[in-house]
């Protein structure tokens, strides 16, 4: 498990670390692993009050066993990559775990989960400016559609303007979207395969250019038919943890051999798995690849 108290020491007393040690990570050479494709960790929950795994409300409230966790899951083989915070991200630069991984930096963490204003997902964490100076990768973003919120069109602004940002830096930009609706006072996801085409369509059309935009979509009924939609490369998310793990290893499978589908970006479900082997979960969903 890390130490907590050098990260918080280095905090306190070396905050300048964080900069120093994202100067000096190793770059990735390619998005794609030895396996041919990506492989990203997940771990941008927190930031937006979403803390629960399977039955634990709370499972990502302890960070130093989540960072354990991620620790563990970047070390396995075929792992390239994981998606954060800046709180997150920095602890592992700290950790010295970064190396010859691609980091993509989670930008928009203002729609609190089960807030009012959930859809009006602002900008609240990285941009592409502090991206491009850390030297990461990418810059990820959730699109949350909802027709019935006004609030969708700022969040739909502001993602059209990340897009432009990060592509004018030459860095990739990953968009999730969905088409969302308040159900008894709580947004939920809509993962009917018409509503995929329908967000998929509209995210890829965001900002100046396409040339650096990915997709990150879940698995849905009639994926062929989904990622048919766009030519834009996606990733395939894991979501919650799934009470039937082993139908969920083979949705996966099964939509990695779409021609777009170009890996997995999986958090909860590695890093809180059933049983709690996380190297035993993610070196499954590795060897899919």
């Amino acid at each position: 498990m890390p130490d907590i108290a050098d990260l918080v020491e280095a905090r306190i007393q070396r905050p300048r670390a964080i900069a120093e040690a994202a100067a000096n990570r190793r770059r990735p050479s390619s998005f794609l692993a030895e396996h041919g494709k990506m492989m990203i960790i997940a771990a941008d929950h927190p930031a937006r009050g979403a803390l629960r795994a399977g039955a634990d409300g709370l499972a990502m409230g302890n960070r130093a066993d989540l960072l354990t966790r991620i620790c563990t899951a970047l070390s396995r083989p075929g792992v390239n990559g994981v998606l954060g915070t800046p709180d997150i991200l920095e602890d592992l630069l700290l950790l010295g775990v970064l190396d010859d991984k691609v980091v993509i930096g989670s930008m928009n963490r203002g729609g609190l989960a089960g807030t009012s204003f959930e859809i009006d997902d602002r900008f609240t964490a990285y941009d592409a400016d502090s991206i491009a100076a850390a030297g990461f990768e990418g810059g990820k973003m959730l699109l949350r559609i909802d027709p019935d919120d006004p609030g969708t069109v700022a969040t739909l602004e502001s993602c059209g303007r990340a897009v432009g940002e990060l592509a004018g830096r030459q860095l990739m930009a990953m968009v999730e979207p969905f088409i969302s609706h308040r159900v008894d006072g709580r947004v939920r996801n809509e993962l009917s395969a018409e509503a995929m085409i329908r967000a998929q369509t509209v995210a890829a059309g965001l900002g100046r250019t396409s040339a650096y935009t990915w997709l990150k979509v879940p698995v849905v009924q009639d994926m062929e038919r989904v990622m048919a939609a766009t030519t834009l490369p996606a990733l395939i998310l894991g979501g919650e943890v799934a009470a039937d793990a082993d139908a969920a290893y083979a949705q996966w499978k099964k939509a990695l051999d779409l021609p777009t589908v170009q890996g997995l970006v999986i958090g909860r479900s590695l890093l809180y798995p059933q049983g709690g082997d996380v190297a035993g979960a993610v070196d499954r969903a590795v060897s899919l690849l």
